[in-house]
């Protein structure tokens, strides 16, 4: 009968005692759960720089457009504000107080030996409302007359020259309703041009104010 010898029975025994040792098996498994947690950690740590550089650069543009957003916004205000005070300017153009027909009624108004040297025209508008919400504008107009009484007795025909004025159908319809003509101040003492006496006075009239929208 042939007699078989194993010659690695010995490296077989202990191949299969190391396979059977379950401390070295749990050793083995902690230790690549260990590794797989340090590579998950890492890959995270990676993950959440990338992240927080891409955020980082996220936020620099949201913050340049938001600049950029709002100066875009006060240049508008800006052009609407313009824009309010155009039109105003334009309604107030088209409805805008004209001289040519004071200059014609002051040509049909006059009295014996007063004589009409010089007006001024002072003329004022006050906003209504306030920018960029302006409705209108109020139109406020008075008119200064500097004129001489050279009549035989100077000074007789300043309250007739008033009268005058006060009773000329253009001013009736564009003067206040109440001391619309008025003195602006006492006449002169008695002057002399070219030896011929006068009296120097003003007037001050005064228009009712208009709404030009």
């Amino acid at each position: 009968m042939p007699i078989y010898i194993n010659l690695l029975a010995e490296s077989q025994a202990a191949e299969d005692t190391r396979r059977r040792d379950p401390f070295k098996w749990a050793l083995y498994a902690a230790g690549f759960i260990v590794f797989i947690f340090i590579a998950w950690g890492g890959l995270a740590t990676g993950q959440s720089l990338v992240a927080k550089e891409k955020l980082g650069g996220l936020q620099t543009q949201i913050n340049a457009r938001t600049n950029t957003y709002q100066h875009a916004m006060a240049d508008l205000r800006k052009v609407a504000d313009a824009r309010n005070k155009l039109a105003a300017l334009d309604k107030l153009q088209g409805a805008r107080f004209l001289q040519g027909n004071l200059l014609n009624a002051l040509q049909l108004t006059y009295a014996d030996g007063v004589q009409l040297n010089r007006l001024q025209l002072d003329q004022t508008y006050t906003a209504i409302g306030e920018a960029p919400k302006i409705t209108g504008v109020r139109e406020h107009v008075l008119l200064h007359l500097y004129a001489r009484d050279y009549s035989a007795n100077p000074g007789d025909q300043v309250n007739k020259y008033k009268a005058v004025i006060a009773r000329q159908p253009y001013f009736q319809s564009m003067l206040d309703k109440t001391n619309a003509v008025q003195l602006a101040g006492p006449p002169s003492t008695p002057l002399l041009d070219n030896n011929k006496s006068y009296v120097a006075f003003a007037l001050e009239c005064r228009f009712r104010d208009q709404v030009r929208q």
